[in-house]
């Protein structure tokens, strides 16, 4: 729901475009096309559940998750891994009123971005603490609800230069520690690239490891979380990640992750989605047999030809 909201940076910190409310917000995701939404809650001071339940109803849009809000001022210093114990209680807390208002609308899962765990400077945390702790605080929540599926969104970085749940691999070890069944990994695309990874590869890796739980997928020059539209920059490795959501048999949604600082939110998104729809015919028109005969030796260039063919012919 952030595509649709006032989206701010370091420099305009009043803004890029107006306030816009969660009710509002349902309305221009409607209007933009959209099926569902990535809700965060809190709402609005005002707002009711009940209210954007009605209004979900009234669009026709489902909820596929909330998003508890634990990366906003009060926890600039640390949700689940602040060094004040009160803070990281109000995470956990935070995380049983998610459960709550997802049970009501509907929604799939519970998604965690712990965008303040993490540090800024080389000696400011004692590293097994802090992993202690972000392992924990999402833990403790997983196991007051074993029935409710949960997932982590990680990032490299930002608003901390250093974030706990970086990377997949970092990500996935960190959830095998946690010992529980329903935690598991939201794969953003533009979040693997920024981490240096091949989002295909990580997409593989978290669901053959039984721990997919959400795609999202947008663009980035692979030097910062640009939340570009989809396709729009790294057109063939954007194949790749959906030939992978297609080999795997993922029946769940795409979703958006896009800031369109001074773009038109609802044309950003009917972009992507263009975009997305028609890499999806390419990723069909893909030669299966002769792409299995290239990957079987490593053969690139012969990989190579089944990719141009499935784009350009």
């Amino acid at each position: 729901m952030w595509t649709f909201g006032r989206i701010i940076d370091r420099y305009a910190t009043d803004g890029y475009g107006p306030l816009v409310g969660t009710l509002r917000t349902i309305e221009l995701a409607a209007a933009a096309g959209l099926q569902g939404l990535d809700l965060n809650y809190p709402f609005d001071p005002g707002v009711e559940v009940a209210d954007v339940k009605k209004t979900l109803a009234e669009y026709g849009l489902s909820a596929v998750c909330v998003t508890p809000v634990i990366y906003d001022r009060r926890f600039r210093s640390g949700s689940f891994t602040s060094a004040d114990p009160d803070v990281r209680r109000q995470a956990i807390e935070l995380g049983h009123e998610a459960v709550a208002v997802a049970a009501e609308l509907g929604a799939r899962y519970v998604k965690f971005w712990p965008g303040q765990d993490g540090y800024d400077y080389p000696f400011q945390v004692d590293h097994p603490t802090l992993r202690k702790h972000a392992i924990d605080g999402i833990g403790a929540v997983a196991r007051a609800f074993p029935d409710v599926t949960f997932g982590i969104e990680y990032k490299l970085k930002e608003p901390r230069n250093r974030l706990f749940w970086g990377t997949a691999p970092a990500s996935l070890l960190a959830i095998e520690q946690m010992k529980v069944d329903n935690v598991g990994l939201v794969i953003d695309f533009g979040h693997s690239l920024f981490a240096k990874e091949n989002p295909a590869e990580a997409l593989s890796l978290a669901h053959g490891m039984g721990r997919l739980v959400d795609i999202e997928v947008d663009d980035n020059y692979r030097e910062w979380d640009d939340d570009l539209t989809a396709g729009s920059l790294h057109l063939v490795e954007t194949l790749e990640f959906l030939h992978v959501v297609r080999s795997i048999g993922w029946e769940g949604p795409l979703k958006l992750d896009l800031f369109p600082y001074r773009e038109d939110a609802g044309e950003a998104v009917r972009e992507s989605v263009a975009a997305l729809r028609e890499l999806e015919t390419r990723a069909e028109r893909l030669d299966l047999e002769q792409l299995r005969a290239a990957q079987a030796t490593h053969d690139a260039m012969a990989a190579q030809r089944v990719v141009r063919a499935a784009l350009f012919s």
